[in-house]
């Protein structure tokens, strides 16, 4: 945590800056991209220094494991001056005990065939399922990300309501709404909302907690977001890298947060820990974690109080790339009965078990 900490704070900053004085105008590397490069060595880092230790990453995040509190990393909103995190840990806002078993919400694109009237004929014979109803059939699912447009309020909330009823008569529990930070006006997503509240109140029920709908650049686009807040959860996703944009996502109205590994390690527990000291509703998302990227990804859902499982889509976009890993922990790679279990990790650190994965890399020299 303190390395990581430091490095993302000092050296991260002056390498991006470093490396972008060489680039062409225009082409500049963003600092959400630079963390998603740190991410492998971050998550490494964390990793090694439970193995390091003969002991569970996790339980290294409380002292005697770490020498710094939260307060060193962390200030409370203005609004909570009854709050420190003078004293407190990590370890004091993640679960007691780890989940071993999590439900697999599955992530439904905007061009993805719902069923098969969708079906082109041009589509892969792989065995995989094409369809969203097949998906639903094979894994079991039980939750659903829809990911929409954001600028065609008619276009979403046909897509919400074909899909919502697809879910309703397959006995699904929950989706969520992913409006990919197009919107500008949250008149548009309350718009939505209301309608298939007024018109589809089965379809709307199932609406767990909507998904960034508005630019994640808070500062430059300071939206007050109380009104969709107030229906549903409404949860910053590529905004939650770092803790302060939560703190000020907070004081426009957002009540709930998405973390992601591949964001850091270090960056998901800080923001976890502030948002949890606030309030705020969490929940793990996915950025398509496939190999070894799939086990932090769902350690921390499995330790953190999340609304409801883990985003998990790898076995959808790349079914075959974790086959190596599979062998070793099964349960995380195969969603069934719409659920992932995560028994299979254990040990120091992050519980990887790569000596017995046995993946066979190509030597450094093959590369390029």
């Amino acid at each position: 945590m303190e390395i990581g900490h430091d490095f993302i704070e000092d050296e991260l900053g002056r390498q991006l800056r470093i490396f972008n004085d060489q680039r062409p105008e225009g082409s500049t590397m963003p600092w959400l991209a630079a963390l998603v490069c740190a991410s492998a060595f971050d998550l490494a880092l964390h990793d090694a220094y439970g193995v390091a230790n003969d002991v569970a990453t996790y339980e290294t995040y409380r002292a005697p494991w770490m020498s710094r509190d939260l307060s060193t990393y962390l200030s409370p909103a203005e609004d909570r001056g009854d709050l420190s995190f003078k004293g407190r840990f990590p370890a004091d806002f993640l679960l007691p005990q780890r989940r071993d078993e999590l439900m697999a919400w599955h992530l439904v694109g905007g061009l993805d065939a719902v069923d098969e009237t969708d079906l082109s004929g041009d589509e892969p014979e792989d065995g995989h399922p094409v369809t969203l109803v097949d998906w639903i059939r094979r894994d079991g699912l039980k939750a659903l990300k829809i990911k929409l447009r954001g600028n065609d309020p008619e276009w979403d909330y046909q897509r919400l309501l074909r899909i919502g009823r697809v879910a309703l008569e397959m006995g699904l529990l929950w989706l969520t709404a992913d409006f990919n930070c197009t919107v500008t006006d949250p008149a548009c997503v309350t718009g939505i909302l209301d309608r298939l509240r007024d018109e589809e109140p089965g379809v709307f029920a199932l609406i767990l907690y909507v998904e960034q709908p508005f630019p994640y650049e808070l500062d430059e686009h300071p939206i007050p977001v109380h009104a969709v807040a107030s229906r549903k959860p409404l949860f910053l996703d590529e905004s939650a890298h770092d803790w302060r944009n939560i703190r000020r996502g907070r004081e426009l109205g957002w009540n709930g947060v998405a973390l992601k590994t591949c964001k850091t390690q270090t960056g998901a527990l800080l923001s976890l820990c502030w948002a949890q000291a606030h309030g705020m509703t969490l929940m793990v998302q996915d950025l398509t974690n496939p190999m070894l990227a799939q086990v932090p990804h769902c350690l921390l859902a499995a330790h953190s109080p999340t609304i409801a499982g883990v985003e998990t889509n790898a076995m959808q976009f790349y079914p075959m790339a974790s086959e190596t890993e599979a062998r070793i922990h099964s349960g995380l790679y195969q969603r069934r009965n719409g659920t992932i279990d995560l028994r299979s990790v254990s040990g120091p650190g992050f519980g990887l078990r790569v000596d017995e994965i046995r993946r066979h890399l190509p030597p450094p020299e093959s590369i390029g």
